[in-house]
């Protein structure tokens, strides 16, 4: 049975860098969760990310709202194993040299296994949110149905979009190549 494994920033990390909000050219915030719709991004002014607090650099981590940030190395690294279904959007990090990019997961799959989490909690018509009724308000010790995957090897869970999944053959290569920054559960 095929293994997945939540992407997740070290943030233990001792001496790292923790990013901020990105903003444009102008110095505004842009819209953080225009990263995690699983849509493809069109290409526009490079984003920028602001340091809130400085430190080591990361090959990975997750900026303001879990945006994930990577430098090329982890980039490339994806690009060699022919990874399907995500877009390297080039990024700018204050006071470090790259090149970055915001890593765009462009799969968006209902997978999660109610049943298996620790606990699962859905917006429900009398929480007053029409825009979320039955999308996940809560969702403890992530468990997916890897029946429901077919051959992802990333993306995110449909109405858990803060989630970042990839399949254990992307773990094993990122820990090979001793990428900075990551951690893995299991789902």
């Amino acid at each position: 049975m095929a293994r997945y494994f939540d992407l997740m920033d070290a943030r233990s990390h001792p001496g790292r860098w923790h990013l901020g909000c990105p903003v444009d050219e102008h110095g505004r915030e842009l819209e953080p969760w225009q990263f995690k719709k699983g849509n493809w991004l069109e290409p526009g002014p490079v984003p920028r990310f602001p340091l809130d607090i400085p430190g080591e650099s990361l090959d990975f981590c997750w900026a303001a709202f879990s945006i994930p940030v990577v430098h090329s190395r982890f980039a490339e690294l994806f690009m060699r194993l022919r990874v399907q279904d995500v877009q390297f959007i080039p990024a700018q990090v204050d006071g470090h040299t790259g090149p970055w990019f915001i890593l765009n997961a462009l799969r968006v799959i209902r997978c999660i296994d109610d049943a298996r989490c620790e606990e699962v909690r859905r917006w429900l018509p009398e929480d007053g949110r029409p825009d979320k009724t039955g999308e996940y308000r809560v969702v403890a010790g992530l468990r997916i149905d890897p029946g429901k995957v077919g051959d992802a090897r990333i993306f995110r869970t449909w109405g858990w979009r803060g989630v970042l999944v990839v399949a254990e053959d992307l773990k094993l290569a990122l820990e090979e190549a001793r990428m900075t920054g990551m951690r893995f559960v299991e789902v």
